[in-house]
């Protein structure tokens, strides 16, 4: 139904006048004559008795007033809930992805306190490689993802989130232990490796690229496709790996790993938020960039 109409009709019930519900509408009688007429077409009842000097509503005018009012009540509210600013408390459903590298370590944190700052809302994380994260945002699956690499992809929109360093891990009795090597050292070594669409292989693979360097140039054992795998075989002594230092901090701090660096290299990694580009965010997913932009 025309809301439009029945604004018309409120208006000459409240005035008793065609002139004077015109003149309160900022348009003209015989517009609001129209309106109420095409009213009354379709709904096969004459709303006003005009025979007195002033319009009244028939019974089925007063039916139709009390719905009326109700309506327009019902649209005003809509419309201040569309284009105000939303009260109450968040609530609804987050859909996000991360990658291995900060899925693994920042973002289940930073989840785990946004619930707790908002008990109404449900968090449904997915942990993947990066180019998996990326497809899924891009299809709309999520409405967030959060990546330590940016491939290409015009369906989707990054923005930066917080820098990563990359660092060489080996255990603690290995000879690179706390030491600068070089490549022509790296080259003798077993290097395990994260899959291809890792965010952490990408930085490498583009590292050893500006010197003049590829992956098929050092001794690759192992594709392993967790990160907690990399992180054990590893700690077991099979190789060495390029990782982000935030994955591996408390084995740092343990002792079961040991950090060196590698001559010529400085890997680091901006982690990326991606949205899928010209979606329209929601109010629970602002707020959790807002929230987490605060903390990291």
């Amino acid at each position: 139904m025309d809301t439009r109409q029945l604004a018309a009709f409120c208006a000459v019930v409240e005035r008793k006048s065609f002139s004077q519900a015109a003149e309160r509408l900022g348009v003209t009688q015989p517009a609001v004559s129209l309106q109420i007429r095409s009213l009354e077409e379709r709904l096969g009842q004459q709303l006003f008795d005009r025979s007195g000097r002033r319009v009244e509503p028939t019974e089925a005018g007063l039916r139709l007033y009390r719905g009326a009012q109700r309506l327009l009540t019902l649209e005003r509210q809509v419309l201040e809930d569309v284009a105000g600013e939303p009260e109450g408390p968040l609530r609804g459903q987050l859909a996000i992805g991360a990658s291995t590298g900060p899925g693994g370590t920042v973002v289940p944190v930073l989840l785990c306190e946004f619930a707790e700052a908002h008990p109404e809302v449900t968090v449904d994380l997915s942990i993947s490689d990066t180019q998996t994260i990326v497809d899924r945002v891009a299809r709309r699956e999520l409405e967030l993802g959060i990546v330590g690499a940016t491939p290409r992809n015009r369906s989707v929109a990054y923005e930066p989130f917080f820098r990563d360093e990359v660092i060489l891990v080996c255990p603690p009795g290995h000879r690179f232990a706390g030491q600068t090597v070089s490549l022509d050292d790296l080259r003798g070594e077993p290097l395990i490796i994260m899959q291809e669409g890792a965010g952490v292989r990408q930085v490498i693979e583009d590292e050893l690229r500006k010197s003049g360097k590829r992956l098929r140039d050092l001794k690759v054992r192992l594709e392993l496709g967790l990160q907690e795998s990399v992180k054990s075989a590893v700690e077991a002594g099979h190789g060495v790996t390029f990782i982000s230092r935030t994955a591996v901090e408390p084995e740092l701090a343990a002792g079961t790993l040991a950090a060196a660096r590698v001559k010529g290299l400085e890997p680091s990694r901006e982690i990326s938020l991606v949205r899928a580009a010209g979606r329209v965010t929601t109010r629970v997913a602002d707020a959790f960039v807002e929230f987490a932009r605060a903390r990291v």
